[in-house]
């Protein structure tokens, strides 16, 4: 039962995306494929990553991330910036192109959060709040995100 609960949840925030994805896609307001769409979402939810960490959790070789990261770049939805510390190296950040085009996701996540804070009490919502962050932190280390995840690096 809580399976097909925390399911349901989590693909009616999917299926809530996808339909203001298509709306922005159907109005040409954005050039993202599908296959760029979840490159952006990998690189938002590690929070600057480098090439080689993108290509890691996206399973690519570092030539095809090198490429995709390119044609965001392009696209104007990711910027490299250079490390301070390691010249070599740069981060990737995401724009404020690609915050708004997902803000379509994000203000739907938070409209349902007020909903939650309407409907159930403090305590029930600290409850909740407390298994959530056990799940993130204990029971799902296959993923790990930066704790400053939306932060930019500081630039040259």
């Amino acid at each position: 039962m809580l399976e097909d609960s925390f399911t349901r949840v989590y693909t009616k925030f999917k299926l809530h995306f996808y339909q203001k994805a298509f709306e922005k896609l159907k109005d040409r307001e954005t050039s993202l494929t599908a296959v760029e769409t979840f490159c952006m979402e990998i690189i938002f939810a590690l929070g600057n990553p480098t090439i080689a960490e993108f290509s890691k959790v996206a399973n690519l070789s570092s030539p095809n991330a090198a490429y995709k990261v390119s044609n965001l770049v392009s696209k104007g939805y990711v910027k490299k910036v250079r490390s301070k510390e390691d010249k070599r190296e740069s981060y990737l950040v995401v724009t404020d192109k690609y915050r708004e085009y997902y803000n379509m996701s994000n203000s739907y996540v938070q409209e349902v959060m007020k909903r939650m804070e309407e409907r159930f009490t403090p305590e029930e919502l600290a409850t909740l709040d407390k298994a959530l962050e056990i799940m993130s932190e204990d029971l799902m280390p296959e993923i790990q995100l930066n704790k400053k995840s939306q932060e930019s690096p500081e630039q040259d």
